[in-house]
């Protein structure tokens, strides 16, 4: 209950962060530019006083959910492999040996017959 309350804050708070951030006008302009620049006189002076304040507390925001989240998530102690029941190792198959025989004489050697050359004329 408490963690997704968070996570919703914190959800929230990342896309607030990045509205405000994109709405600043950097050093090439930003977002605010897109109206023909006339973002300075609908936003005036306090404007961006607003949004450099709105930063900094969506920043902080971010930083504290994220923190309570990782607290949280580590006293859970979840794993994605929680449920999962290892497979039990099949044995390795046994390969049939075959029976042991007996000692056989080796064949004797015959010698090569040698071919009678034919005789050279002189």
């Amino acid at each position: 209950m408490l963690y997704s309350f968070i996570l919703t804050v914190h959800l929230m708070a990342c896309f607030i962060l990045i509205a405000v951030i994109l709405l600043q006008a950097g050093r090439g302009g930003g977002l605010t530019d897109t109206g023909g620049g006339a973002a300075q006189s609908i936003l005036g002076a306090r404007g961006a006083s607003f949004l450099t304040r709105a930063t900094s507390a969506c920043a902080v925001i971010f930083m504290l959910t994220s923190l309570s989240l990782a607290m949280l998530s580590a006293q859970r102690g979840r794993s994605l492999m929680e449920g999962v029941r290892p497979k039990a190792a099949a044995p390795a198959p046994v390969a049939e040996q075959p029976a042991p025989q007996e000692a056989q004489p080796a064949p004797a050697q015959q010698k090569p017959v040698e071919q009678p050359q034919p005789a050279q004329k002189p």
